[in-house]
């Protein structure tokens, strides 16, 4: 299954370039262009009228595209946003008020999550548990004995750990293994949509799911998404006049009322081409019968060959054994993760030589795609003797 010629566009913008960051900015099929151009013909023939359109039709299409993949019942409970930050703000304003909110999270969430947390730790409005992801072999067990005792408001985890690639094997085990009934449950899955077969069905009405288009959904900025569990948390006080639509009117007693399902978590005024691109990537992706088993199985033949030639370089400094997560473990994310006190150096020295990879303190990532195939892998092999060596 080779998808290069569908990504025509961003490919021949810069011909040399070698893009192994699918796991951070995922290139962009050429169906987006088209789609991009429609939000603006929409916005040209519409208007103002083009909100119609948007939660009419994009907004409709975009819910299902994603409950399709996630396996969950009820579209409806999808709500989209510029960003995930933003979702994690209106989670934790959900929290009960008037003391330290107590969350229980892993020392290994993304900077959208952690910094938060940490300044509200600052202020003394949050005290954290971090469960240890490494070692991952006991990762699970752990994180689920800690959930176990209780006493929290907020249990916080990703699907797949930005920093190594690990993918946690049995989500609803997690949940279940949540002993407060009260608490709320989110599961960062930014690094597991479209990247892992993934099925919420069996814990859709008790965790929240974050995720978005910036990744591996290959449909860029401002259509990050989450899905929120019917009748949990049903008044964020972190709300934009958008979370109104489709509300009942005000009550007796003046209290904001909020939209139904997904809708109570929106904010206010957004830019659609989000969605609109969203929307394309996925009717593409069906038409090729391309499903997320087909997407993650190449991305792990392709970290498979080029481990296999990486190997055969020698090179010190990204030996198989610096893996965070090695090929053995079958609970792995479409991303390689090598911890060396080189990583910085060798990004940089990759970046001169027009390969794009990315790096998080001692942790250098590759990231495989649907525009990548095993030619790309000898270009990458060869570039790394190059510069390396």
């Amino acid at each position: 299954m080779s998808l290069k010629a569908y990504f025509s566009r961003f490919l021949a913008a810069d011909p040399e370039r070698l893009h192994f960051a699918a796991h951070s900015h995922h290139l962009w099929p050429d169906v987006t262009f088209e789609a991009q151009q429609l939000c603006w013909y929409d916005a040209a023939r519409l208007a103002d009228g083009k909100w119609q359109t948007v939660f009419g039709e994009v907004y409709p299409a975009a819910q299902g595209h994603v409950a399709r993949v996630l396996g969950l019942t009820r579209p409806e409970t999808i709500a989209f946003g510029p960003n995930t930050h933003g979702f994690v703000l209106r989670i934790l304003s959900c929290l009960p008020a008037g003391h330290t909110v107590r969350v229980l999270t892993t020392d290994s969430e993304f900077h959208s999550f952690a910094r938060q947390m940490r300044r509200l730790e600052e202020d003394g409005l949050a005290e954290v548990t971090r469960v240890a992801a490494e070692p991952f072999a006991s990762f699970a067990e752990r994180f689920a004995e800690e959930a176990g005792r209780g006493g929290h408001d907020l249990i916080y985890f990703s699907q797949v750990f930005y920093n190594s690639g690990y993918a946690v094997p049995d989500l609803a085990a997690l949940v279940g293994a949540v002993a407060d009934e009260e608490a709320l449950v989110a599961i960062d899955g930014y690094h597991g949509f479209l990247a892992l077969p993934t099925d919420l069905s069996k814990i859709e009405d008790r965790a929240f799911y974050l995720a978005g288009g910036y990744k591996y959904a290959m449909a860029g900025e401002g259509a990050a998404f989450l899905h929120a569990p019917p009748g949990i948390a049903a008044r964020p006080r972190d709300t934009g006049w958008f979370a109104a639509f489709g509300a009942l009117q005000e009550g007796e007693d003046g209290a904001v009322a909020y939209g139904p399902e997904g809708a109570r978590f929106l904010g206010a005024t957004f830019d659609p081409v989000g969605l609109y691109r969203l929307n394309a990537v996925q009717t593409w992706l069906q038409e090729l019968d391309v499903t997320v088993d087909a997407i993650h199985a190449r991305g792990v033949a392709l970290q498979e060959a080029f481990i296999e030639r990486l190997a055969g370089l020698g090179l010190d400094m990204l030996r198989p054994d610096h893996l965070v997560v090695p090929l053995s473990e079958p609970d792995r994310g479409n991303f390689l993760t090598f911890r060396t006190e080189q990583a910085s150096a060798i990004y940089r020295r990759l970046l001169e030589a027009k390969v794009i990879t990315d790096h998080r303190g001692d942790r250098l990532r590759f990231g495989f795609g649907l525009y990548h195939d095993p030619e790309d892998i000898e270009r990458l092999v060869r570039v790394l003797a190059r510069v390396l060596a």
